[in-house]
């Protein structure tokens, strides 16, 4: 393997916590530089889809996830160096604060992102009701890990001239970092919120002209020009420029050719959490990809396998419920072998009923399951699970990483304990220490996986598909 010098223009926009604007400061970033007939290659630090969603509505192009705990660093500097390049500048979004980790060093930091790809930082802060002691913040940033290499400081919720001009001349004078755009607090909420984040873009009608508002906003407080200056600034990274390997299993190559199989993912505003890499990998695997919507089609086409996503069913749940074709044919296909890999609001798709305020809205039926919403999060963070049962897509013992996020829990489950086939090491889970449900060839789970940090997942979708379509032509 040759690790070659690669120079391209990139920066991180991080901050001091969630919450501090970043994203909205990021997105109205592209979509100016987008204006300005700028090329954007937009990246998401962690574990996210909607952020990611809007970062790629913003750039016009696929929003790539960079996540120091589900991949390792030789998959990152790949991924980002494959797709970066050709673009004039690439910025990605970290996440939480700058150097907010699981661990005591940090290592899944922000920071450490920056570190690993060369990156110049800019700081997004939240200036509310604060001027000087915002110097000293940044001060001790810059100081607590120079490698970090913060270069420029934005500005956020600046309430006026006045508390602008203090905050800027307190943080050039006593950091030495640059000020580079004061963005105003905004009269009015252009990005509506759910949760602890946006609302995803496909559920947001008028996203485009939310997107080309926080762009006027970037383009006239921002300093464009010195950020790509910025950008262009980077140094070179070393590493391997080659399309990042997206299904390999250690110890066997994939050994079908394209199209080996039709694989059907769910795929509208009720199931919408997919990072691209693992629709790559289905392909790289072998797949033609088929997008379906459970809400505007009323059976199953003739696909091979399913894949279904994350996403907010609850949002949708009377629609899903009076889709009794559709359901209805889910569960015949099962019976019959089909094969299934659901992800937590798939999860709950396929369970018998979702509850919401009191009252039932029945789900596909698949699965023996009834599920509640909650107002504060049910499973919130990374996972770790260790494979213990046997199942069609894993092997016994192997280690899945991954991450949860549902507001949702099991309320009811008439199923036997022999059907779980996760056991938790890190994250909530199903029930108790358990996840990965697994029914003839179907595997439901709370846990989000990213292709590239688990290689053999996809090819094993793709086998059972193949062999769910053997057994059809017989």
């Amino acid at each position: 393997m040759q690790l070659r010098e690669t120079e391209f223009p990139r920066l991180i926009i991080a901050a001091l916590r969630g919450g501090s604007g970043k994203t909205i400061v990021s997105i109205g970033i592209i979509a100016a530089l987008r204006g300005r007939g700028h090329s954007v290659a937009p990246f998401k630090k962690g574990p996210d889809y909607i952020d990611a969603g809007w970062l790629a509505l913003a750039a016009g192009r696929p929003c790539y996830n960079l996540d120091t705990f589900l991949l390792d660093a030789d998959s990152i500097r790949r991924s980002f160096c494959f797709h970066a390049p050709s673009f004039d500048v690439a910025l990605i979004e970290g996440n939480r604060g700058l150097y907010d980790g699981i661990d005591l060093d940090g290592a899944t930091s922000t920071a450490e992102l920056a570190k690993l790809l060369r990156a110049p930082v800019v700081m997004c802060v939240d200036c509310t009701k604060t001027t000087r002691t915002m110097a000293a913040v940044i001060s001790g940033c810059v100081q607590f890990d120079p490698d970090a290499s913060i270069r420029g400081v934005i500005l956020n919720r600046v309430a006026g001239s006045r508390h602008e001009s203090i905050l800027r001349r307190s943080i050039e004078h006593y950091s030495g970092v640059p000020v580079i755009g004061a963005v105003p607090k905004l009269g009015r909420q252009i990005f509506p919120e759910r949760h602890m984040g946006l609302v995803p873009t496909p559920e947001h009608g008028w996203a485009a002209d939310s997107i080309q508002s926080i762009a006027r906003i970037a383009a006239q407080h921002i300093d464009l020009e010195a950020l790509m200056r910025l950008a262009q600034a980077a140094p070179a990274v070393d590493t391997v420029c080659e399309k990042p390997a997206l299904d390999q299993p250690k110890g066997r190559a994939t050994t079908v050719e394209p199209p080996a199989a039709r694989i059907g993912i769910l795929k509208d505003s009720a199931f919408q959490f997919y990072y691209p890499e693992n629709i790559e990998a289905l392909q790289a695997a072998g797949a033609e990809i088929v997008f379906i919507s459970p809400l505007r089609e009323d059976t199953l086409p003739d696909v091979d396998a399913l894949y279904i996503g994350g996403g907010f069913p609850e949002t949708h749940a009377q629609e899903l419920a009076a889709n009794t074709g559709f359901s209805r044919r889910m569960r015949e296909l099962v019976e019959g072998g089909f094969p299934v890999y659901a992800e937590c609001g798939g999860l709950m798709y396929l369970g018998e009923e979702l509850v919401l305020e009191g009252k039932s809205f029945p789900m596909a039926g698949v699965l023996p399951l009834s599920f509640g919403l909650f107002k504060r999060p049910q499973g919130h963070g990374y996972t770790v699970v260790t494979v213990e049962g046997e199942n069609p897509y894993y092997p016994v013992g192997a280690e899945v990483r991954g991450h949860e996020f549902h507001y949702s829990r099991v309320l009811r489950w008439s199923g036997s304990e022999s059907d779980f086939v996760f056991k938790m090491q890190r994250g909530v889970g199903i029930h108790g220490d358990r996840d990965g449900l697994v029914h003839k060839n179907v595997l439901a789970t709370y846990t989000h996986i990213h292709a590239l940090g688990n290689p053999g997942w996809a090819s094993a979708l793709v086998r059972n598909a193949v062999a769910y379509r053997s057994r059809r032509s017989c």
